[in-house]
């Protein structure tokens, strides 16, 4: 055999770290991808998690052709991607929907599902229509570090209009649910309608921070008194109203969801989970920019909502002290974009402290082991310090792929 027709080696990488984000990187660039030592040391629960398996799933759904092979012990997983078929009819939706149900023993919130697949949806061949369902549903933020669906909706989807991408996009968010006392809760129910397919995206230059405007937010409750969300407002207000003129929080008020209770000798029996409270915050500049923050009551309880609302509005407001034109939840999903995009130089303006965490690192090093070019870097002159060090920011230049959407340039 020829070194012409010989496949590439698979992209070879190690541990769950960024697992779900490499899938997504293997799926945009088609290449085989193979993971190990999957949570090998582990004693008690080695190899993949639920929500990861829950995920592969959504991912053989949306796609057709994938070829998915998991290791007895589940340490080590092998992924040929195929072709990106969104929710045609045929390939695993029904009546234009695809309907995944996430089991109950996930402990991730739905974020977790929906920026990746948020990130597939424009290189799609058909419109992405995915409702999510099941008992392990939780659309707050949770402890392991997920935002809510409110910050997907209002801090992350609006940054694909900076791509071009910005008809027909919508996230519903059906029935709310929080994390409950184990850790897990669930119940809730969210759909995603991704209808804007793009050949590419369009190259990207977002270097102007600019300043704060208004502040935009969703106070929600779930099964407990509405009161908890006029507090959790009043005492972000208290904070923000200072600093930012334009502020309006939104109050949704939710019961809680029923799930079916087994244990229960009564037979049909239902239990009520997703019991919380939770405040999700937005701040938008004079240039687009956005910077998000999202804050629950712990599983356990605890905390107040003045508490909750109070932590959340300082979250908002470090992050905005950080600066650029990116916050470190949307700078994954931007800089992935750009690298997609058509073979042009973009360029976007982050800060230092974003630029240093170890999932920027860690994508860009993904980036490159997949083909993509490295990163140019130079320090903004602009926000440029007289002390240097920590602070500041830095302009990233990208060159793109040219790869974009292969089911389009195929039809």
């Amino acid at each position: 055999m020829t070194a012409s027709t010989s496949t590439p080696s698979p992209v070879r990488f190690t541990t769950h770290e960024a697992l779900i984000h490499r899938l997504v990187l293997a799926t945009l660039f088609g290449r085989v991808i193979h993971i190990s030592q999957i949570r090998s040391s582990s004693p008690t629960n080695p190899g993949l998690a639920p929500h990861e398996i829950s995920f592969l799933r959504l991912l053989e759904a949306v796609t057709n052709g994938s070829v998915i092979e998991i290791s007895y012990t589940g340490t080590s997983v092998v992924y040929r991607p195929g072709l990106i078929t969104g929710s045609n009819a045929g390939t695993g939706a029904q009546a234009g929907v695809v309907q995944h149900e996430v089991p109950a023993g996930c402990e991730r919130g739905i974020s977790y599902f929906l920026i990746p697949l948020c990130l597939l949806s424009p290189f799609s061949k058909y419109p992405v229509n995915v409702l999510f369902t099941g008992a392990g549903v939780i659309t707050a933020a949770t402890p392991t570090g997920d935002v809510s669906v409110d910050t997907v909706r209002t801090a992350i989807l609006p940054l694909y209009e900076q791509f071009g991408i910005m008809n027909k996009l919508e996230l519903r968010v059906l029935r709310r649910s929080c994390t409950d006392a184990s850790g897990k809760g669930g119940g809730g129910e969210v759909q995603l309608v991704f209808g804007h397919q793009v050949r590419l995206p369009k190259t990207l230059h977002l270097l102007n921070p600019g300043k704060v405007r208004k502040v935009r937010g969703v106070a929600y409750c779930v099964g407990v008194a509405a009161s908890n969300n006029a507090r959790m407002i009043e005492a972000a207000r208290a904070v923000i109203n200072p600093l930012a003129g334009d502020t309006y929080i939104f109050s949704d008020v939710s019961s809680a969801p029923f799930l079916p209770a087994p244990g229960n000798a009564q037979p049909g029996a239902k239990r009520k989970t997703g019991i919380g409270f939770g405040l999700a915050l937005v701040a938008e500049s004079s240039t687009g920019a956005l910077f998000s923050a999202d804050m629950a009551c712990p599983p356990k309880g605890g905390e107040s909502p003045e508490d909750v609302g109070r932590h959340c509005a300082y979250q908002l407001l470090e992050t905005v002290s950080h600066g650029g034109c990116v916050s470190l939840v949307g700078a994954p999903t931007v800089l992935t974009l750009m690298a997609m995009g058509s073979e042009d130089v973009g360029r976007v303006q982050v800060s230092k402290r974003v630029l240093g965490t170890v999932e920027l690192i860690r994508l860009a090093r993904d980036l490159r082991a997949f083909g993509a070019g490295a990163w140019g870097m130079r320090e903004s002159v602009t926000t440029r310090p007289a002390s240097g060090g920590e602070e500041g920011e830095v302009v990233i230049s990208i060159v793109g792929q040219g790869i974009g959407n292969v089911g389009r340039k195929i039809a």
